[in-house]
C-alpha cells in the first residue's frame, strides 16, 4: 500500500517534489529535432525523473502555499535527520562485535587488508570530530588509491611470529658470505618483508653480486657510472634530435601518480626526468614510450624506505642528504634498466612484444573461460583495446601502487616474470571480474569497466590470490602449448 501511495505522490507532482501542479499547454512542449540521436541524446530521452527541466524557472516560489508546505517538508526532514544522526553516535560502541551480530543491511568487510585500511580510515574520523573541522591537517590527506602500504608507519600493527620467523630468515640469507639467490627467490615469491625489501631487489634484478665483500664497491661503481652518463649526456637534451624525447619525457613526468604528492615534488620529478633520459638515448632501438615513466616508482619508493621510516606517500625528500638521493637516483636506474632488459621488445617499433602478449592473453583466456570470451565476441570488444595497456604499464594503472610493489616481489622471484609470468597474472586478473564482464551487455559498459576495475581496497591478500591463480594457470598451461589450441 505505500508503494501505491509513493507512486501516486510521484505521478501527481511531476514538478518540483512539494509543489502544486500547473497546466502546461501542449504549444510549449518542443519537439525532437531529429528522430536520430546519439547515444547521450537516447539516453536523456528515454531516462525519466521526478525533476523537470524548467521546473524552476516557471515555479512561483514566493507564493504562501509553496513556502508553507515546504517548511513543513523541511522541519520533518530535519528532525528525522537528527534522529538518525543520534542513532549512529551510539553504534562505535559495537564496533568490536563479531561479524555473526552484523544485521543484513550493513556491509561487512571482505579481507584483512580491506579491514586495515578501513579501520585506519574510521579511526581517523571518529577521534575528536569537533577538533578536526576546526584545525587543519599537518600534512595532507592521501587518498585510499594513493596509499603506499597496507598500513600507515604510524599505525602497524605488530609482527606477528610468523612474520619474525621470514624477516630472520631474508637477515640470514642477505647476511652470509654468498647469498643463495635461489633460496632468495623462494623466500621472496610471497612477499619480502619491507625492512628487507630494497636489498633484495637489488640483488634478485642482478644489480648486487651474491657475494657480500663485493657488493659495496659494486654499489659505488655502479652510481659513479650513471653519473658520468649524466655528466657526457643529459645536456644534450636540448639539442635538436633529442628534443621530442625530452618534452615527452618533461609531459609524462607530472602525469605519473598525481594522487601522490611524493610524485608531484619538483625535485623528484628531475630526477625522475634524468633516470628516463639518460635510458632512453642508451637504447636507441626503443627510445622513451610512455608507460615506462611508471615503470620507475616503484624503485624509488622501495630505494627511498631504506632511508625513511614515516609514510613514505607524504615524505619531503628535500630532508634527504645530496648523497642518499644521488644513491636512490643511481640505484633505480639500474633497476629498471634490468627489468627492461627482459622486455625491451614491449617498446621497439609497434611493440611486437605487446601485440605477441595480447594475443597469448587471448588464446589463453579462450581456453580457460570460454563464457567471458565469448561475450567479449557477442560485443566486439578486442582485447587489445583493454589489455594493452596491462603490458605496456604491467598492470601498474590497474592496481595501488602499494599492490604493485607487492607484485613485484613475486615477478623478481619467478624466472621471466616481467615478461612471460605476467601473461598468466593478467589472465587471472581479467578472469576475476568475470560476474561484473557477463553483467555488462553492451560495447560501451564493457569497456567502461575493464578500464577501471575497483582494485582501490586491494591489498597483499587479494595480491596473494591472484598471484596463487597465475601461478595454476602457467603450472596447468606454459608447458602444455597444445591447451591454446581449440
Amino acid at each position: 500500500m505505500a508503494a501505491e501511495n509513493s507512486k501516486q505522490f510521484w505521478k501527481r507532482s511531476a514538478k518540483l517534489p512539494g509543489s502544486f501542479i500547473k497546466e502546461r499547454s501542449k504549444a510549449n512542449t518542443v519537439p525532437l529535432k531529429s528522430k536520430k540521436a546519439s547515444s547521450f541524446h537516447e539516453f536523456a530521452r528515454n531516462t525519466s525523473d521526478a525533476w523537470d527541466i524548467g521546473d524552476d524557472e516557471e515555479e512561483d516560489f514566493s507564493s504562501p502555499s509553496f513556502q508553507t508546505l515546504n517548511s513543513k517538508v523541511a522541519l520533518a526532514t530535519a528532525a528525522q535527520v537528527l534522529e538518525n544522526h543520534s542513532k549512529l553516535r551510539v553504534k562505535p560502541e559495537r564496533s568490536q562485535s563479531t561479524t555473526s551480530d552484523v544485521p543484513a543491511g550493513y556491509k561487512v568487510t571482505k579481507s584483512s587488508s580491506d579491514a586495515q585500511l578501513s579501520r585506519n580510515s574510521s579511526d581517523a574520523c571518529l577521534r575528536n570530530p569537533l577538533h578536526k573541522q576546526q584545525s587543519l591537517p599537518l600534512r595532507p590527506i592521501i587518498p585510499l588509491v594513493a596509499r603506499i602500504s597496507d598500513q600507515n608507519a604510524s599505525g602497524a600493527p605488530p609482527m606477528t611470529v610468523r612474520e619474525k620467523t621470514r624477516l630472520e630468515k631474508f637477515r640470514q640469507l642477505l647476511s652470509s658470505h654468498n647469498t643463495d639467490l635461489d633460496e632468495l627467490r623462494k623466500c621472496s615469491w610471497p612477499g619480502v618483508p619491507r625492512e628487507v625489501r630494497p636489498v633484495t631487489w637489488r640483488l634478485l634484478s642482478g644489480y648486487l653480486p651474491a657475494n657480500m665483500e663485493r657488493r659495496k664497491l659494486t654499489l659505488q661503481r655502479k652510481r659513479e657510472e650513471y653519473f658520468g652518463f649524466i655528466e657526457q649526456y643529459y645536456d644534450s637534451r636540448n639539442e635538436e634530435h633529442h628534443q621530442d624525447t625530452y618534452r615527452q619525457i618533461h609531459i609524462d613526468i607530472p602525469r605519473t601518480n598525481p594522487l601522490i604528492p611524493l610524485f608531484q615534488q619538483p625535485l623528484v620529478q628531475e630526477i625522475f626526468e634524468r633516470i628516463l633520459f639518460i635510458w632512453a638515448i642508451r637504447h636507441p632501438a626503443s627510445g622513451y614510450v610512455q608507460g615506462i615513466n611508471d615503470l620507475v616508482t616503484p624503485f624509488f619508493v622501495v630505494f627511498l624506505s631504506e632511508y625513511v621510516e614515516e609514510d613514505v606517500e607524504n615524505f619531503d625528500v628535500t630532508n634527504l642528504s645530496q648523497d642518499v638521493l644521488r644513491s636512490i637516483e643511481a640505484d633505480s636506474f639500474w633497476c629498471m634498466s634490468k627489468l627492461l632488459d627482459g622486455i625491451q621488445d614491449n617498446y621497439t617499433f609497434a611493440q611486437p612484444g605487446i601485440q605477441k602478449k595480447v594475443k597469448a592473453l587471448e588464446e589463453l583466456v579462450s581456453r580457460i573461460d570460454e563464457q567471458v570470451h565469448g561475450h567479449f565476441r557477442r560485443y566486439e570488444v578486442e582485447y587489445l583495446q583493454f589489455a594493452f595497456r596491462w603490458m605496456n604499464n604491467l598492470l601498474m594503472r590497474e592496481l595501488p601502487l602499494r599492490c604493485t610493489i607487492r607484485l613485484w616481489d613475486t615477478y623478481q622471484a619467478e624466472p621471466e616474470g616481467f615478461s612471460h609470468f605476467h601473461l598468466y597474472v593478467c589472465a587471472a586478473f581479467l578472469v576475476k571480474w568475470r560476474k561484473e564482464i557477463l553483467d555488462e551487455e553492451d560495447f560501451q559498459g564493457l569497456l567502461m569497466l575493464l578500464q577501471n576495475l575497483p582494485t582501490i581496497h586491494w591489498g597483499n591478500e587479494e595480491i596473494g590470490l591472484l598471484l596463487a591463480e597465475a601461478y595454476r594457470l602457467k603450472y596447468m598451461f606454459a608447458d602444455a602449448p597444445n591447451h591454446y589450441r581449440r
